[in-house]
């Protein structure tokens, strides 16, 4: 009766992993890399802009890192002290047959304040800066309009944000990535804290009356 058991657990173990490893082969083929495209925005902390992102249909990944600077693969440390002209960004792979360049951008727009110079929220400095990097000249153009669109609605007297070709992106260390996920609690105090959910809902409220 034992051996039965354990026989029918090996095949439900089995059974399982063949569908799991059917499921992400299907998808893969759907979802082959030369066809994904990818976006980069700087909104501060990249710990906030992974989440907004992740939740898109059509999102496939976010990476956080850093990007605009003059020192080869740079640590926190560095970034973080200004030392190497980098900012703190987050590298979006995305399906374009499932969401837009135009999508993207509207969400970075909200999740960000574009009327700050120095940094964003409770984060000053340039690395903090916000800043839009294309990869090519559609994605300039679109970002350019975006903004544009923004100053002539008459909602924003000055926007800061940058439009920039994208230059080379480095990862951020491991525990950077997924750090809302990887750590709820630690995120959601500095979220709250740093004032960023209650100066995102006064700024872009007060924009849509």
């Amino acid at each position: 009766m034992k051996k039965l058991m354990l026989t029918l657990c090996n095949r439900v173990v089995l059974a399982g992993l063949l569908v799991f490893l059917a499921f992400n082969t299907a998808h893969a083929e759907t979802l082959p890399s030369d066809q994904l495209a990818k976006a980069t925005f700087a909104g501060g902390c990249f710990w906030c802009m992974e989440p907004p992102y992740d939740k898109l249909e059509g999102v496939i990944s976010t990476t956080s890192g850093y990007i605009g600077g003059h020192k080869d693969n740079p640590t926190y440390e560095e970034v973080s002290a200004g030392d190497t002209g980098h900012i703190e960004a987050v590298e979006i792979a995305y399906d374009p047959g499932k969401i837009r360049y135009e999508d993207l951008l509207e969400v970075f727009w909200r999740n960000i304040d574009p009327t700050e110079k120095d940094g964003q929220f409770c984060d000053y400095g340039d690395q903090y800066r916000t800043a839009i990097f294309y990869h090519n000249e559609e994605q300039k153009r679109l970002a350019e309009q975006s903004k544009q669109a923004l100053l002539d609605s008459g909602k924003f007297k000055e926007i800061f944000t940058e439009i920039v070709p994208a230059s080379t992106f480095y990862p951020a260390e491991d525990y950077h990535q997924d750090f809302y996920q990887n750590n709820p609690l630690r995120y959601a105090y500095y979220r709250s804290v740093c004032g960023r959910d209650a100066r995102l809902e006064e700024l872009w409220r007060k924009n849509q009356e």
